[in-house]
């Protein structure tokens, strides 16, 4: 049962969360291209679905650390520190998308539809490089597991 936990696990890590980083870190760029060019129709097309990837992956996210807590109680290792700091990253990262990244894209889109965004796609950037930045610190976390005897 372990081995399907994880396959699950890990599946859509990369099936879900893959997709959010990806969208996410193209989303200011192409806010930028939109607001110099408040006329053009794809570009504004171009932000609504990478707005709409964003939130319907990170929908079915939750599926990552549902299968991760099973995967971790299958193992035994619920109260190990690099889990337990994973945990704490992964729910920070969420938080961040949640609260930060999404209102943001969702205001910009409003913005360039109002041709009035100014400066944000520059704070939605950095907001969505912490949120990459954590992602890739929980997934190294998961492949070094720093203490374990199976880490490296």
């Amino acid at each position: 049962m372990t081995k399907f936990l994880l396959s699950v696990h890990v599946l859509a890590a990369i099936v879900a969360i893959g997709p959010v980083t990806v969208a996410a870190s193209m989303f200011p760029a192409a806010a930028r291209r939109a607001i110099a060019d408040p006329h053009d129709a794809a570009a504004r097309t171009t932000l609504r679905t990478l707005h709409r990837i964003c939130r319907v992956y990170a929908a079915v996210g939750i599926v990552v650390p549902v299968f991760g807590l099973a995967t971790a109680t299958s193992l035994g290792v619920l109260t190990d520190a690099w889990l337990l700091v994973s945990i704490a990253l992964t729910a920070i990262a969420a938080a961040l998308l949640v609260l930060r990244v999404l209102p943001r894209q969702a205001t910009l889109l409003t913005g360039v539809d109002a041709t009035k965004a100014g400066a944000a796609p520059g704070r939605l950037a950095a907001y969505t490089g912490v949120f990459n930045l954590l992602w890739a610190t929980v997934t190294v976390l998961m492949i070094v597991r720093p203490g374990s005897t199976t880490g490296v």
